[in-house]
């Protein structure tokens, strides 16, 4: 399809070693990232912190492309970009973004998260449905979706993304939420815990939670100051 959209979550871990360096060092450095992180070009790039959230992971790159190169392109200068130099990438998903075969008309709720104003928080993670899933005609499946969609569109504080992985990555969907109370999220979830759905689920992790941060504040509390 030459109108594909490409969105990756790629979540990089900083080398202790780094933070030993001279404070000039850490400085230049952290720079050279910032300026790669920000370089215009065809890749949407949004910035989360997750210092200290998971075991690891400092940094969660979320972006949209238009080509799989392009991804590619922009990941390589990050990490060959300073500080980027010294980061290693501990998760990376990939999803394309396409019509949804259970969705006739998406709502604002259910669009792109690369639009609009940014929440407070992102939530990505791999999703896998089961083989008995994929057997049952459409007509059950689309029955067991609206009781999802339906829970879902009660939380209207929370925006969703779902990408479609099949072929290009070990699961299914990149799945992906942004929103400003994560309480709140957390009852959605817990909600969808108790749907049909769930019964088909065989992966929904690891869930990688990130605070949206410019890069350049994300670096300061790495220690570049």
């Amino acid at each position: 399809m030459t109108d594909s959209r490409y969105v990756h979550a790629l979540a990089l871990g900083l080398d202790a070693g780094w933070r030993r360096l001279s404070r000039d060092e850490r400085c230049r450095t952290a720079e050279e990232l910032c300026a790669a992180v920000s370089a215009h070009s065809e890749v949407t790039t949004f910035t989360y912190s997750m210092i200290g959230l998971e075991a690891g992971v400092d940094v969660l790159l979320w972006s949209l492309a238009p080509s799989l190169d392009a991804l590619e392109e922009r990941s390589a200068r990050v990490l060959r970009s300073g500080m980027g130099a010294w980061m290693t990438a501990r998760h990376s998903f990939l999803g394309i973004i396409r019509a949804s075969q259970y969705v006739k008309k998406p709502t604002p709720q259910e669009q792109s998260l690369f639009a609009g104003r940014r929440s407070a928080y992102l939530v990505v993670y791999p999703f896998t449905k089961s083989a008995d899933w994929y057997l049952l005609d459409q007509q059950a499946r689309q029955a067991v979706m609206n009781e999802h969609m339906k829970v879902g569109h009660r939380y209207r504080e929370v925006r969703q993304l779902l990408a479609y992985s099949f072929g290009v990555d070990d699961m299914d969907f990149l799945v992906a939420y942004e929103t400003d109370d994560l309480a709140v999220f957390g009852e959605l979830v817990r909600e969808l815990r108790g749907t049909e759905s769930r019964r088909s689920t065989v992966r929904d992790t690891p869930i990688l939670t990130g605070i949206h941060r410019p890069i350049e504040e994300i670096t300061r509390l790495l220690g570049a100051e």
